[in-house]
């Protein structure tokens, strides 16, 4: 009987795959839409959980907020919360920044928290204003249009040279990587053994089998490029009918 692929092992979310709990300060989204202001950052604050630094704020209402950093803020400076000045750190609706502002921790729903763009070192680029709607383009190059009530934080996301640190021991990349429940090394399905995943076994290092799976493949087997029938038959189609011309 073989045994489930790593990937599936992960997805099952057990403590050995999971991020420790205690490398977490708690969920970082944007502050409630009462909190209107301005704000003093009081300090940095390391994040082992995550790959972007956290940003303690003093917030207009004496209440601690926190955000994630933007790159370039540091200790006494002021952001503004709701309404303001377009500044790094600052928090407002997409219909006060202007085109061509860098903004990261994109809400895709109006008063969501936050949801794209939260990754080290990344930002997304304020491209339109088109009545209720602003159009953005994400770190991907997708142009996404949301709507201009939403929040964003001007600047990119700090901590952008963070994957450019080397690694010196293989052991300094399990740790830092457990942090962040990732896994620091991935192997080759043809480097298993047959028990481990369905590409592994052979005299030599070779797939074996046809790599295309289809959509309706069990879980277990699920491995290879991802071929849906679907788009096999409708190719069919169009071929009897270019022959049919």
């Amino acid at each position: 009987m073989g045994k489930r692929i790593i990937s599936r092992r992960r997805g099952a979310g057990t403590g050995r795959y999971r991020s420790p709990s205690h490398r977490h300060h708690g969920a970082i989204y944007h502050p409630p839409p009462d909190v209107v202001g301005e704000g003093r950052v009081v300090g940095i604050v390391p994040a082992p959980g995550r790959t972007a630094p956290v940003a303690e704020i003093a917030g207009p209402n004496g209440r601690p907020v926190r955000i994630l950093a933007p790159a370039g803020i540091g200790t006494g400076d002021t952001v503004s919360f709701q309404s303001g000045k377009v500044d790094r750190g600052s928090i407002l609706p997409l219909r006060d920044i202007p085109d061509g502002t860098l903004v990261s921790n994109l809400e895709v729903k109006p008063f969501d928290g936050g949801r794209l763009v939260r990754a080290a070192g990344t930002s997304a680029l304020v491209v339109a204003h088109t009545g209720s709607d602003v159009t953005v383009q994400l770190p991907s190059g997708i142009f996404k249009t949301l709507l201009a009530t939403c929040r964003a934080e001007v600047g990119a996301v700090g901590g952008g040279g963070r994957a450019e640190r080397p690694i010196i021991k293989a052991g300094k990349k399990v740790w830092a990587t457990r942090s962040l429940a990732r896994a620091p090394f991935k192997v080759r399905g043809v480097a298993m053994n047959p028990v481990n995943h369905p590409f592994g076994g052979g005299a030599h290092q070779h797939v074996g089998r046809p790599s295309t799976v289809s959509s309706g493949t069990w879980p277990g087997a699920k491995v290879g490029r991802f071929s849906r029938s679907r788009s096999r038959i409708a190719r069919l189609k169009r071929k009897q009918r270019r022959g049919g011309d």
